[in-house]
């Protein structure tokens, strides 16, 4: 019977090796969990998962093994978004007061399956579909003191369940990164580093663990030359405007990436929805607090790695016209569009992180200069998968 929970693990995306297995089996015989669930569930998760970002897949295959809980997969993402748009919540009055039929467990997973199947569009403020605010029994943000939570986060708790409890949803791949994420990203630019021309003063454990077993077991010692990070980097950020709500994001991203260690020289700068002669030193894009662009291009050298962080999203003048700068006093002779091309001329590795989540990049408002600015540079979500892609990009020689 147990033998089906390696199973799951495995259906859910988990790749639980039979060596990991039989290491948690021979752990289980030795007692390493006594009788608690809870101790087995943390020696479990230390065997067989690899990495933060299978967190939240570990937990909800082990609360449907082991509790029933049925989990966030087996509701379709439809079902999510409609949940996760903004919630108008409607005046409760006395209605906290009313009373509410009650369902056994099984009666209630029934019919939330039949809702699933039966609902195609969001709703909000009623007593039936799968929704957000109001007295259905399935939903979040409203009130019923019987029902399953999907989704949102408890504020009476009073769910008989909640659908795919998902404490460690935030490791999830897709996901908008925090600080911390952005710095382990941020580590695999340390590739780019060099060995400098000195004494071989540090020591190679793997060459060492390599000698010493050619020598018989016999200890045998091997230095290299210490290594030199050579990794340049040059951050454009947009600000205010569009981007106001992103503010909090692209500040995580400027901390990590100046609290790092990793790059021998790292430089910021702003712009406002395009980059034209100016670039500004703050994030208030104030009039005279500016370097000239044209001083980027002859004071730093091709090899910076340069990363443009904004939604992309403006008038199409603003992209394409001259004078077609937001700020009235700020005319530019040169286009925004033929600025972006002569940093993507200038700078042989380049990417765009952009805010927006990707699939609304087709129809959200800007459209049309996301697709064209896209077409300039390897355009990514700021996310963990996109932030990961792009730096990859970096990394290949053109």
């Amino acid at each position: 019977m147990f033998i089906n929970f390696f199973y799951l693990l495995r259906s859910r995306g988990l790749k639980v090796s039979m060596n990991e297995w039989m290491t948690l089996i021979e752990a289980l015989d030795k007692g390493l969990c006594r009788s608690s669930l809870v101790d087995f569930y943390y020696l479990c998760r230390s065997i067989t998962v690899k990495s933060e970002s299978e967190f939240d897949k570990f937990d909800m295959a082990f609360a449907e093994f082991f509790q029933g809980v049925e989990t966030a997969e087996d509701i379709p993402d439809e079902v999510w978004k409609w949940l996760d748009e903004e919630i108008q919540p409607p005046a409760m009055l006395d209605r906290l007061k009313q009373e509410f039929p009650s369902y056994e467990l099984d009666e209630l997973l029934k019919m939330l399956e039949e809702r699933i199947q039966e609902q195609t569009e969001a709703h909000r403020g009623g007593n039936y579909w799968v929704g957000t605010g109001g007295t259905s029994v399935f939903g979040h943000n409203g009130y019923n003191p019987a029902g399953i939570r999907v989704g949102g986060e408890s504020r009476h708790r009073s769910a008989v369940k909640v659908a795919g409890e998902r404490n460690f949803r935030d490791f999830r791949q897709d996901n908008i990164l925090d600080i911390r994420q952005f710095q382990m990203a941020f580590r695999k630019l340390r590739q780019f580093s060099s060995r400098v021309d000195a004494e071989k003063t540090e020591l190679n454990i793997e060459e060492t663990v390599q000698e010493t077993c050619d020598n018989a077991g016999m200890l045998s010692l091997v230095y290299e030359k210490p290594r030199q990070n050579t990794v340049k980097v040059l951050l454009l950020f947009d600000t205010d405007g569009s981007m106001t709500p992103y503010a909090n994001m692209c500040s995580m991203l400027f901390q990590a990436a100046h609290k790092s260690n990793h790059f021998k020289d790292i430089k910021t700068y702003y712009f406002h929805n395009c980059i034209y002669d100016h670039l500004y030193e703050t994030p208030y894009c104030k009039w005279g607090d500016w370097i000239d662009t044209e001083w980027v291009f002859r004071n730093l050298s091709s090899d910076y790695k340069v990363i443009i962080v904004g939604d992309a999203s403006m008038a199409p003048s603003e992209l394409m016209s001259r004078g077609g700068s937001s700020y009235y006093s700020h005319y530019n002779e040169i286009p925004g569009v033929e600025w972006l091309q002569r940093f993507k001329r200038q700078f042989s590795h380049i990417v765009w992180l952009n805010p927006i989540k990707k699939d609304h990049w087709q129809y959200d408002y800007g459209y049309f200069t996301i697709d064209r600015i896209g077409e300039i540079f390897p355009m990514f979500e700021l996310s963990i998968d996109g932030l990961e892609n792009a730096i990859k990009k970096l990394l290949v020689s053109r």
